[in-house]
C-alpha cells in the first residue's frame, strides 16, 4: 500500500507541475499580448538600405564575389522568405493544436485555455507574416516566387501520426528561439522592422515551444514501442518533406537574385550561388532546430538507440551538405 501511495503522490507531484507550466503560459500569454499595427508596424517601412537577415543565418559571408549591394539584395530576399515559410509552416501548426486541445474539452481547463490562446496566436503570427509580404513586394523587383500551397503543405504534414507532427512543431517553435537570440537579436546591420517583427514573434514562440513540448510527451506517454516505432518513421517524412520546400524555395530565390542583381555571374559563381542557399535554408529550417540541445533532449528521451539511429541516418545528407 504505501508503494501505491507514493506513486500516486508522484504522479499528483508531477500533474501538479505541468498545470503550473499551462497556468504560466497564461500569464506570459496575458502580460506579453502585442497588436501589429499598433505595437510591430508602428507606421513604419522596411529600411532597404538594411539586411534583413543577418550573415549568421543567411551565409553570405561565404560569397565574397558579390558587392555589398548584392550581399543586401541576397539577405533581403532570404528574410522574405524567412516570413513566408513561417507563414506556411503555421497554418498547420494552427489545425493541429486546435485538434490537441479537444483532448482537454472536457478535463484540464488552464491547458485548454493555455492552448486555445497558443492557436490564436499562431493565427495573429500568420498575418503578421502576411503584411510583411504585402510591404516587402511593391518594393523589389517583380518575379519574387513562393509558390508553396499552405493548405496542401498543411494536409501533407497533418496525415502524418500526432506524435510526428508535434515533434516537427516543437523543433520549428525552437529553431525561433535560437535564431532570433543568437543570430537576429544582436544584428545591428538588419533593419529595425523586420527585427522587430521577429522580437514580437519570439516572445509568443517561447511560450508555445513550452506547451509543445507538455503535448508532445502528453502524446508520447500514450503510445506503444510498435506506435512510436511508426511515429519515428513518420516524423523522418516530415523532415524530407521539409527539405523538399527547402530545396525548391532556394532554386527559385537563387533564379530570382540572378534575374534581378544586375549583372551576370559565371558559372562557378552561380554554383556556388546555388549550393550557399540551399545550406542557409537547410540549416535555418531543418539542421538548428535538429542540433538544438533542448530538441535534442526531448526527443532522445523518448526513443530508443536504434530509433535515434534511423533519424540520424535520414537526416545525415541535409546536415553534412555544405557549400561547394
Amino acid at each position: 500500500m504505501s508503494n501505491v501511495v507514493q506513486l500516486k503522490s508522484r504522479e499528483d507531484e508531477q500533474t501538479g507541475i505541468v498545470e503550473s507550466e499551462y497556468a504560466k503560459c497564461i500569464e506570459v500569454s496575458k502580460r506579453i499580448r502585442w497588436d501589429i499595427e499598433r505595437d510591430v508596424i508602428r507606421g513604419r517601412r522596411f529600411d532597404f538600405s538594411r539586411k534583413f537577415l543577418p550573415d549568421a543565418l543567411t551565409k553570405i559571408d561565404v560569397l565574397p564575389f558579390l558587392d555589398q549591394a548584392e550581399q543586401r539584395l541576397l539577405s533581403q530576399i532570404q528574410g522574405r522568405t524567412y516570413a513566408n515559410m513561417f507563414a506556411l509552416i503555421e497554418r498547420y501548426i494552427v489545425v493541429k493544436m486546435l485538434d490537441v486541445s479537444r483532448g482537454h474539452s472536457f478535463g484540464n481547463q488552464i491547458a485548454l485555455e493555455a492552448l486555445v490562446r497558443f492557436t490564436d496566436e499562431e493565427l495573429k503570427h500568420q498575418a503578421l507574416f502576411r503584411r510583411i509580404e504585402q510591404m516587402i513586394a511593391p518594393h523589389m523587383p517583380e518575379g519574387y516566387r513562393f509558390d508553396h500551397q499552405p493548405n496542401e503543405v498543411a494536409s501533407f504534414v497533418l496525415g502524418k501520426s500526432t506524435w510526428a507532427v508535434l515533434a516537427l512543431t516543437c523543433l520549428v517553435e525552437l529553431v525561433t528561439q535560437v535564431q532570433y537570440r543568437a543570430g537576429i537579436a544582436p544584428a545591428a546591420e538588419v533593419s529595425p522592422l523586420f527585427k522587430d517583427a521577429f522580437l514580437f514573434h519570439w516572445k509568443e514562440e517561447s511560450q508555445h515551444a513550452i506547451l509543445d513540448e507538455i503535448e508532445w510527451r502528453r502524446e508520447d506517454a500514450g503510445l506503444n514501442e510498435q506506435q512510436r516505432d511508426a511515429a519515428v518513421d513518420d516524423l523522418i517524412a516530415l523532415a524530407a518533406g521539409v527539405d523538399g520546400i527547402v530545396q525548391a524555395q532556394a532554386r527559385a530565390d537563387c533564379d530570382y537574385f540572378l534575374r534581378v542583381c544586375g549583372r551576370p555571374l559565371s558559372q562557378e559563381q552561380s554554383d556556388k550561388l546555388s549550393s550557399t542557399v540551399l545550406y542557409a535554408y537547410r540549416w535555418q529550417y531543418i539542421v538548428s532546430g535538429a542540433e538544438d540541445a533542448r530538441f535534442s533532449a526531448i526527443l532522445g528521451s523518448m526513443i530508443t538507440e536504434r530509433q535515434a539511429g534511423r533519424i540520424a541516418a535520414a537526416l545525415e545528407p541535409i546536415a553534412t551538405f555544405k557549400p561547394h
